[in-house]
């Protein structure tokens, strides 16, 4: 069966980089406590407020 997870991550100034390793460490953490054997997708896409990058929202697509 074919899942989709979303996670979220507020960025900040001066602070993306570690922001978004801790958002990878989150989403290969879900990988290997559920098991997971087969991602199908990953991709990210910004939130925005007033034309500032404000967030990230990361989509795993994956087989059960």
């Amino acid at each position: 069966m074919i899942r989709i997870k979303t996670f979220g991550e507020p960025l900040q100034p001066f602070k993306a980089r570690r922001e978004l390793d801790e958002l990878d460490e989150r989403v290969n953490r879900f990988i290997a406590e559920n098991g997971i054997k087969r991602v199908i997708s990953v991709s990210d896409s910004t939130t925005s407020e007033e034309g500032n990058t404000c967030g990230l929202i990361r989509v795993l697509v994956y087989e059960e």
